[in-house]
């Protein structure tokens, strides 16, 4: 079975009040439509509430062959079983996560909406570079609004993928797929789609899925 080329990257909503609840919410998500990758991110939270999210989401995400990264901290991923950890430019750096997560983890590495910073973190060993935020978002504060140019010429000159990041929904990520994007990451996008989110996934797929 062929790959999409842009995939859906699914990243939780920044608090998470009822994990039972979230759970089945989780689940019919990702029964819905292809998802590549769950990036668990709560902020503000303790170790022992990020610790309890993990061990609750992610066998669901696993079992099911999504990808599971933890959102700034390579140290619980690695303890908590992870497959790969996503860093910010004022977190570990992408040298210090591959040494405590090992060669075999995914570490993915925030560059805004500069090339320079992604290359670094290229040449640092990431595996892919995100950038963003492209619209605005109400899930965290943003600086940086690309040009959605900037994921074509990635594409063009780097083999290694990009995700585009920040307010992305349906109805507005179309232009972003056809720029290049590999991935786009998505959380209020589904979360808070008014059909819920097995629709929401649904409506991702069927944009990303491959011109016949």
């Amino acid at each position: 079975m062929s790959l999409p080329p842009c995939q859906l990257y699914l990243i939780t909503p920044p608090t998470i009040d009822d994990p039972d609840a979230f759970a089945a919410r989780l689940e019919r998500a990702l029964d819905a439509g292809p998802v590549a990758a769950l990036q668990i991110r709560l902020k503000p939270a303790d170790d022992a509430t990020i610790t309890a999210a993990v061990q609750r989401l992610a066998p669901l995400a696993q079992a099911r062959g999504v990808a599971v990264i933890l959102n700034d901290r390579p140290d619980l991923a690695a303890m908590l079983g992870c497959d790969g950890v996503h860093v910010g430019q004022s977190d570990a750096s992408v040298a210090s996560a591959r040494r405590i997560m090992g060669k075999s983890a995914m570490i993915g590495a925030t560059c805004h909406d500069s090339r320079h910073l992604a290359m670094e973190a290229a040449e640092a060993g990431a595996d892919y570079v995100a950038f963003g935020a492209f619209f605005p978002t109400r899930t965290k504060q943003t600086e940086h609004r690309p040009d959605p140019e900037i994921l074509t010429i990635w594409q063009e000159v780097m083999e290694i993928p990009s995700v585009a990041i920040g307010g992305i929904t349906v109805e507005n990520a179309a232009g972003l797929v056809a720029a290049g994007a590999d991935f786009l990451a998505v959380s209020a996008g589904v979360w808070s789609h008014p059909d819920g989110e097995a629709a929401a996934v649904r409506a991702f797929a069927a944009l990303m899925a491959p011109s016949r």
